[in-house]
């Protein structure tokens, strides 16, 4: 907790427009926390002017990886926005189209000179690129390489915690250039619903990687399924999927529905989930074709992005990660390692530190890699790490950890960049790998920062 009152605070006062009546933005340890309240034009509204600058930081990565992605071609950012807005965009509902449209408003109010289309790609991104690999599978006639493996999670309850209640822990896996932009804080006091406190991009209505609780005490995160494929066009996004989840579920049930009805398959997960009224935990593994949902009132339930269901294992991805000593499989086995040692003692604590952990009990060694709990892919020679690139910069970028007791008190740790506290500079692994100088524009530092403890402000 020291760490939590140590840590620099950096206060931005409202300015006198009275859609920003309530809310404010915060600065904190690499975190950046922003208040929200009112109908969704005014929150949308609300984060567009706070977070103006960081909107257009991410959609500046954005249009550099596009590039980059298309062999250089600068035209695909714009191609890739409009296709999206056409696509995904109709597929909104009015409440969440009108909260992305406040903020395009609020960061127009700031004079940027972003348009609604590129709120849209930002916001709904994840959704097209499962589109787009769905799309190219079904072009070419062959499987592709399917969706890389991002983030460590664990939920647990009863028997296997200190105190009988629920622990949850999430390391957020991404490219650091990206990653490092998964920063926000969102406490959001929505006009209908439950208020939310969790982790996003900026210009996001969900949380993106997925780490967030509600006023009604639920729970909610998640790892991403190796190696999957699928998508269907007529369903809902999955970023509105996640926000309704979050935002109107007051049972484990509630966020069931909320994620299977309309599925549209993108950013297929298995969901770990919480509700602090009945000491119950779920899994909910999400694909397209295949939906696995189990509930549990004891135990501990840990995701590293292998698939478990042999039904959707077989049916909806290119191959299983499970097999072989692989970044998946690799960390699944520490899991059970570590979740035999602690049970029966795992809490805040513990969770933090298996956020940060660097054992590989298949390989035998100690140290940061590609397939460690907190994932360091600058320091993996290994091709099978992650999205298949030896020493590329993805691994964990952040962690997060909740209890029981913090969740009613609407309050998490978290930890900005490597949960293990290592930093990555920039510079130096550029210049060690120079296969990656295209990110120079791009790609920043992630220093060192303390584990803090973030806070619903006081008030409805």
């Amino acid at each position: 907790m020291l760490a939590a009152l140590a840590a620099a605070l950096v206060v931005y006062a409202p300015a006198n427009d009275p859609r920003l009546a309530g809310s404010y933005r915060q600065d904190r340890a690499g975190w950046v926390y922003v208040r929200l309240v009112g109908s969704p034009e005014r929150v949308g509204f609300q984060q567009g002017y706070w977070l103006k600058n960081d909107i257009e930081q991410m959609l500046h990565v954005i249009r550099v990886s596009d590039a980059h992605d298309a062999g250089g071609k600068l035209t695909a950012y714009a191609q890739h926005r409009d296709e999206a807005m056409r696509l995904l965009w109709p597929k909104v509902p009015a409440e969440y189209k009108a909260e992305i449209r406040g903020i395009a408003k609020g960061v127009a109010a700031r004079g940027s000179s972003l348009k609604l289309a590129d709120i849209v790609y930002n916001a709904l991104g994840t959704d097209y690129q499962y589109f787009s690999d769905w799309r190219k599978a079904r072009m070419a006639k062959q499987k592709p390489k399917g969706a890389p493996g991002h983030c460590s999670a664990i939920i647990a309850t009863g028997s296997a915690t200190k105190d009988g209640k629920i622990v949850m822990g999430h390391t957020c896996w991404s490219n650091y250039t990206d990653g490092e932009h998964n920063n926000i804080i969102l406490d959001i006091t929505p006009k209908h619903g439950f208020r939310i406190l969790m982790d996003s991009f900026p210009g996001h209505i969900d949380s993106g990687d997925d780490f967030g609780i509600n006023s009604s005490g639920i729970m909610i995160t998640e790892t991403t399924i190796d190696n999957y494929v699928g998508f269907d066009l007529k369903g809902i996004p999955e970023a509105v999927r996640m926000r309704e989840a979050m935002q109107y579920s007051k049972s484990l049930s509630d966020v069931e529905r909320w994620f299977t009805e309309g599925n549209n398959g993108a950013y297929a997960n298995m969901w770990l989930l919480g509700d602090t009224k009945t000491n119950e935990i779920a899994s909910l593994e999400l694909g397209l074709k295949n939906v696995v949902f189990h509930k549990a009132l004891d135990g501990a339930i840990t995701s590293c992005n292998c698939p478990i269901d042999p039904m959707l294992t077989a049916q909806e991805c290119t191959k299983d990660a499970k097999v072989g000593s692989n970044m998946s499989s690799d960390r699944q086995v520490r899991w059970a390692e570590l979740m035999k040692r602690d049970n029966g003692r795992i809490d805040a604590e513990l969770g933090k530190a298996y956020l940060g952990d660097h054992h590989n009990t298949v390989l035998g060694k100690d140290g940061p890699s590609g397939s460690t709990l907190c994932g360091h892919g600058e320091d993996e020679s290994r091709s099978d790490h992650s999205d298949g690139r030896p020493f590329g910069d993805m691994g964990s970028v952040q962690g997060k950890v909740v209890t029981s007791a913090m969740a009613k008190d609407m309050s998490f740790w978290a930890r900005m960049g490597h949960p293990c506290g290592e930093p990555f500079y920039a510079a130096a692994y550029l210049k060690a790998h120079p296969q990656f100088a295209w990110q120079k524009p791009i790609l920043g530092d992630m220093p060192t920062q303390p584990w803090v403890v973030f806070k619903a402000a006081p008030g409805h």
